[in-house]
């Protein structure tokens, strides 16, 4: 049963009882990070957000998501907008609503590790600029990869929502993403969000795996899935039932297709209920109604993949990658073997031991797969990123790397799957050297320790030099 009704005469009244949870479902706003990366490619300038700005602070969201991930890479390489004055210009428009950013452990914004000192840097000086929630992820899930950034947000006094990148492969359990919780818990955590990246839980599979975090955890758990696979909805609705203390959304505007669910659908089906968080539907129309008029701007980066794709349940690819795929493919004049890039995809993935495909791993799975169909040859060219990951510089994959990539990448070179960052010199002294005569800020000095090759062209720019 779904739901009880609260007492008998009530019924249509839409007075309901959650068989796990009375409290009503706080909602996260995504839509300036993940909802615009899986629908445009990350092109919205903050000057197109900032109109939206206080009216979405007025919704009554539990956070509003809106930096990190590809957001400061495509800033600073395509929009030549300086990301941290992003985080300034919503602190002045968002005074009710906590401003996260996602963080890939020790890739931070990148696509590889960086320094110790770095991170610390990097999140000292983020927490700074305004940033309250830091979301920790790691995408293979080794937590080694989080420890610093964990302590850092610590020392820096803000929230840490550690993360479970969801996917389906022979080495990820529920038992396994339940340890995996655990762990990040002790490690400092206080909420747990679950990441299906590119859309694959099915409703029982939410059900389930909610269900088993809320009986192992005290702290409380999120849900974030992509309408890719046309599953999300309805595993929200399970994850709601399995008492599920928040969902990750969009405003229609930015919903569906390769983005996430839409806040308004659930509102509406809330209402009533116990878990209704109360939250006006009529306030997102003129939102909506400017987001209509401005989407037009991002048409040539805008994916076609509006619809369902089951194949992600193969394929795995998350929302965000497919976009950048997509414009990747279009650049090569290469669209029209999309589909033998992604099950290309399905294989190489094996090949690497079943990684989660949330960045870096994603980038490096999705451009080799590319190489493998571009040269007819599986494995003929091999990035440097992916030699890396074959000899343990972005941590343990959960399955063993195939003996064919492993010996193509690396040849007679042993491994060693050390913490990442054990393995690095300590990186900031060296950006001040390199950014010497550009940056004039640590912020500045931080843009470059993370992209060396692209801050100077950015910074010069900045600056008018």
């Amino acid at each position: 049963m779904f739901w009880n009704r609260k007492a008998k005469g009530q019924e249509g009244s839409g007075a309901a009882d959650f068989a796990n949870a009375q409290t009503p479902v706080k909602f996260n706003s995504v839509d300036f990070r993940d909802g615009q990366q899986s629908l445009f490619a990350t092109r919205m300038t903050t000057e197109d957000m900032a109109p939206l700005l206080t009216r979405m602070d007025e919704v009554g969201y539990d956070s509003m998501e809106m930096w990190g991930g590809a957001t400061f890479d495509v800033m600073i390489r395509f929009l030549r907008e300086d990301p941290w004055d992003r985080v300034r210009e919503f602190k002045k428009y968002v005074r009710k609503t906590p401003l996260k950013m996602v963080l890939r452990g020790q890739n931070l914004v990148g696509y590889h590790a960086y320094p110790d000192d770095v991170v610390e840097a990097f999140v000292a000086q983020a927490a700074a600029a305004g940033i309250d929630t830091f979301l920790i992820f790691d995408a293979l899930q080794d937590l080694r990869n989080c420890q610093v950034a964990f302590n850092a947000v610590k020392k820096a006094g803000k929230k840490i929502e550690g993360s479970v990148q969801y996917n389906i492969s022979p080495f990820h359990t529920t038992e396994m993403f339940v340890e995996n919780a655990l762990e990040q818990e002790k490690m400092g955590a206080s909420l747990m969000h679950v990441e299906d990246m590119a859309g694959l839980m099915t409703p029982a599979a939410a059900y389930e795996l909610i269900s088993a975090l809320k009986k192992a955890l005290k702290i409380p758990v999120h849900l974030h899935c992509h309408c890719t696979g046309g599953l999300a909805v309805a595993a929200y609705w399970e994850a709601i039932r399995a008492g599920v203390d928040g969902l990750d959304v969009c405003v229609s505007g930015l919903s569906m297709g390769p983005s996430l669910p839409p806040i308004e659908t659930f509102l509406a089906a809330l209402k009533g209920t116990s878990r209704d968080p109360g939250i006006d539907l009529g306030q997102f129309r003129s939102i909506n109604d400017d987001l209509a008029a401005l989407r037009p701007k991002f048409s040539q980066f805008e994916t076609k993949l509006t619809g369902v794709d089951v194949g992600c349940l193969q394929h795995q690819i998350p929302g965000g990658m497919l976009s950048n795929l997509e414009n990747q493919l279009k650049g090569m004049k290469m669209y029209n073997r999309l589909p033998e890039v992604l099950d290309e995809v399905t294989r190489v993935r094996a090949d690497m031991g079943y990684p989660p495909l949330a960045t870096p791993s994603s980038q490096m799975c999705g451009a080799q797969a590319t190489l493998n169909v571009v040269t007819g040859k599986r494995y003929s060219m091999i990035s440097k990123e992916m030699k890396d990951y074959c000899r343990g510089m972005y941590g343990m994959p959960p399955g063993k790397i195939s003996e064919e990539l492993s010996a193509k990448a690396l040849g007679d070179e042993t491994p060693e799957f050390k913490r990442p960052g054990d393995l690095l010199a300590p990186g900031m002294d060296e950006a001040r050297r390199g950014a010497a005569g550009l940056a004039r800020t640590e912020e500045d000095v931080l843009t470059y320790a993370l992209f060396p090759n692209e801050a100077p062209a950015f910074l010069k720019a900045k600056y008018g030099m």
